[in-house]
Protein backbone atom coordinates (compact mmCIF):
# COMPACT_ATOMS: atom_id res chain seq x y z
CA UNK A 1 0.00 0.00 0.00
CA UNK A 2 2.53 2.14 1.15
CA UNK A 3 4.68 1.69 -2.50
CA UNK A 4 1.66 2.81 -4.37
CA UNK A 5 0.90 5.54 -2.54
CA UNK A 6 4.50 6.82 -3.12
CA UNK A 7 4.56 5.45 -6.69
CA UNK A 8 1.25 7.80 -7.48
CA UNK A 9 2.97 10.98 -6.24
CA UNK A 10 5.92 10.25 -8.10
CA UNK A 11 3.86 10.11 -11.14
CA UNK A 12 1.31 13.12 -10.44
CA UNK A 13 4.19 15.25 -9.62
CA UNK A 14 6.06 14.04 -12.84
CA UNK A 15 3.11 15.18 -14.92
CA UNK A 16 2.82 18.15 -12.72
CA UNK A 17 6.44 19.44 -14.00
CA UNK A 18 5.68 18.39 -17.70
CA UNK A 19 2.39 20.88 -17.21
CA UNK A 20 4.52 23.44 -16.11
CA UNK A 21 6.71 22.54 -19.00
CA UNK A 22 4.04 22.78 -21.58
CA UNK A 23 2.19 25.92 -19.73
CA UNK A 24 4.99 28.08 -19.47
CA UNK A 25 7.33 27.06 -22.44
CA UNK A 26 5.07 25.16 -25.72
CA UNK A 27 2.33 27.49 -25.58
CA UNK A 28 1.39 30.75 -27.46
CA UNK A 29 0.89 33.83 -24.78
CA UNK A 30 -1.61 36.99 -25.30
CA UNK A 31 -3.01 39.65 -22.74
CA UNK A 32 -6.28 37.67 -22.72
CA UNK A 33 -4.97 34.23 -24.51
CA UNK A 34 -3.04 31.22 -24.02
CA UNK A 35 -3.02 28.55 -26.21
CA UNK A 36 -1.24 25.71 -25.31
CA UNK A 37 -0.66 21.94 -23.98
CA UNK A 38 -0.86 21.88 -20.52
CA UNK A 39 -4.34 20.40 -20.39
CA UNK A 40 -2.54 16.97 -21.63
CA UNK A 41 -1.16 15.91 -18.18
CA UNK A 42 -3.95 16.94 -16.01
CA UNK A 43 -6.24 15.27 -18.21
CA UNK A 44 -4.32 11.70 -17.81
CA UNK A 45 -3.65 12.33 -14.05
CA UNK A 46 -7.65 12.63 -13.62
CA UNK A 47 -8.13 9.76 -15.71
CA UNK A 48 -5.66 7.60 -13.86
CA UNK A 49 -6.01 9.07 -10.51
CA UNK A 50 -9.26 10.67 -10.15
CA UNK A 51 -10.79 14.51 -9.77
CA UNK A 52 -9.43 15.24 -6.65
CA UNK A 53 -6.06 14.36 -7.57
CA UNK A 54 -6.31 16.35 -11.04
CA UNK A 55 -7.52 19.41 -9.62
CA UNK A 56 -5.19 19.63 -6.91
CA UNK A 57 -2.53 18.32 -9.27
CA UNK A 58 -3.56 21.16 -11.96
CA UNK A 59 -3.78 23.79 -8.71
CA UNK A 60 -0.22 23.22 -7.81
CA UNK A 61 1.12 23.44 -11.32
CA UNK A 62 -0.58 26.85 -11.48
CA UNK A 63 0.94 28.24 -8.43
CA UNK A 64 4.35 26.72 -9.05
CA UNK A 65 4.34 28.15 -12.54
CA UNK A 66 3.69 31.49 -11.70
CA UNK A 67 6.19 31.33 -8.61
CA UNK A 68 8.82 29.65 -10.80
CA UNK A 69 8.49 31.58 -14.28
CA UNK A 70 6.17 34.94 -13.23
CA UNK A 71 4.01 36.29 -16.26
CA UNK A 72 2.31 38.79 -14.89
CA UNK A 73 0.56 39.35 -11.23
CA UNK A 74 -0.67 36.34 -9.68
CA UNK A 75 -4.86 35.77 -9.41
CA UNK A 76 -6.42 33.08 -7.74
CA UNK A 77 -9.55 32.88 -10.16
CA UNK A 78 -6.81 31.26 -12.57
CA UNK A 79 -5.61 28.91 -10.22
CA UNK A 80 -9.33 28.26 -9.24
CA UNK A 81 -10.43 27.41 -12.53
CA UNK A 82 -7.04 24.93 -12.86
CA UNK A 83 -8.73 22.66 -9.86
CA UNK A 84 -11.80 22.56 -11.37
CA UNK A 85 -10.58 22.19 -15.00
CA UNK A 86 -9.04 18.88 -13.16
CA UNK A 87 -12.21 18.56 -11.12
CA UNK A 88 -14.66 18.06 -14.62
CA UNK A 89 -11.40 15.98 -16.39
CA UNK A 90 -11.49 13.66 -13.25
CA UNK A 91 -15.62 13.40 -12.92
CA UNK A 92 -16.04 12.57 -16.47
CA UNK A 93 -13.10 10.74 -17.40
CA UNK A 94 -11.53 9.06 -14.10
CA UNK A 95 -13.54 4.86 -14.01
CA UNK A 96 -15.05 5.05 -17.19
CA UNK A 97 -14.12 4.06 -20.49
CA UNK A 98 -12.46 6.77 -22.82
CA UNK A 99 -14.93 6.88 -25.39
CA UNK A 100 -14.79 9.82 -28.29
CA UNK A 101 -18.49 11.03 -26.52
CA UNK A 102 -16.35 11.45 -22.98
CA UNK A 103 -13.59 12.94 -23.76
CA UNK A 104 -15.74 15.06 -26.31
CA UNK A 105 -17.73 16.05 -22.93
CA UNK A 106 -14.97 16.74 -20.86
CA UNK A 107 -13.19 18.74 -23.44
CA UNK A 108 -16.33 20.76 -24.39
CA UNK A 109 -16.94 21.65 -20.38
CA UNK A 110 -13.93 22.42 -19.51
CA UNK A 111 -13.46 24.33 -22.80
CA UNK A 112 -16.94 26.44 -22.97
CA UNK A 113 -17.66 26.30 -18.88
CA UNK A 114 -13.84 26.72 -17.64
CA UNK A 115 -11.45 28.58 -20.28
CA UNK A 116 -14.60 30.86 -22.19
CA UNK A 117 -16.52 31.94 -19.37
CA UNK A 118 -14.46 31.54 -15.85
CA UNK A 119 -11.68 32.90 -17.31
CA UNK A 120 -13.26 35.69 -19.08
CA UNK A 121 -14.59 36.63 -16.09
CA UNK A 122 -11.31 36.73 -14.40
CA UNK A 123 -9.34 38.77 -17.04
CA UNK A 124 -12.65 41.04 -17.06
CA UNK A 125 -12.03 41.59 -13.30
CA UNK A 126 -7.86 41.98 -14.02
CA UNK A 127 -8.19 44.14 -16.70
CA UNK A 128 -11.63 45.74 -16.30
CA UNK A 129 -12.26 45.56 -20.05
CA UNK A 130 -15.68 44.82 -20.97
CA UNK A 131 -16.52 40.83 -21.10
CA UNK A 132 -18.46 40.65 -24.31
CA UNK A 133 -15.25 42.58 -25.82
CA UNK A 134 -13.32 40.02 -24.38
CA UNK A 135 -16.02 37.12 -25.86
CA UNK A 136 -14.82 36.83 -29.80
CA UNK A 137 -11.10 36.14 -29.12
CA UNK A 138 -11.99 33.53 -26.51
CA UNK A 139 -14.14 32.00 -28.77
CA UNK A 140 -11.90 31.59 -31.77
CA UNK A 141 -9.69 29.92 -28.98
CA UNK A 142 -12.32 27.79 -27.76
CA UNK A 143 -13.21 26.84 -31.32
CA UNK A 144 -9.98 25.99 -31.89
CA UNK A 145 -9.24 24.23 -28.81
CA UNK A 146 -11.82 21.41 -28.32
CA UNK A 147 -10.96 19.52 -31.50
CA UNK A 148 -7.21 19.49 -30.48
CA UNK A 149 -8.10 18.50 -26.97
CA UNK A 150 -10.34 15.64 -27.66
CA UNK A 151 -8.07 14.26 -30.43
CA UNK A 152 -4.89 14.70 -28.83
CA UNK A 153 -6.04 13.26 -25.59
CA UNK A 154 -7.98 10.30 -26.87
CA UNK A 155 -4.37 9.33 -28.68
CA UNK A 156 -2.14 9.79 -25.72
CA UNK A 157 -4.77 7.50 -23.95
CA UNK A 158 -4.81 4.87 -26.49
CA UNK A 159 -1.51 5.21 -27.82
CA UNK A 160 0.80 5.68 -24.98
CA UNK A 161 -0.73 5.37 -21.64
CA UNK A 162 -2.55 1.84 -22.44
CA UNK A 163 0.51 0.47 -23.48
CA UNK A 164 2.53 1.69 -21.25
CA UNK A 165 0.61 0.97 -17.45
CA UNK A 166 -0.37 -2.46 -16.50
CA UNK A 167 -3.61 -3.25 -17.05
CA UNK A 168 -4.28 -3.39 -13.66
CA UNK A 169 -3.10 0.11 -13.18
CA UNK A 170 -6.01 1.55 -15.82
CA UNK A 171 -9.12 1.36 -17.17
CA UNK A 172 -9.25 1.20 -20.65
Amino acid sequence: MKNNNVKKLVEISLLIALEVILTRFCSINTAILRIGFGFLPIAIIAMMYGPISAGMAYAVGDILGMMIFPSGSYFPGFTLTAFLTGVIYGVVLYKHPKTWGRIILATCLVCLGMNLCLDTVWLHILMGKGFFALLPTRIFKAAIMIPIQTILIQLVWKNIIVKIAKPSEIMA
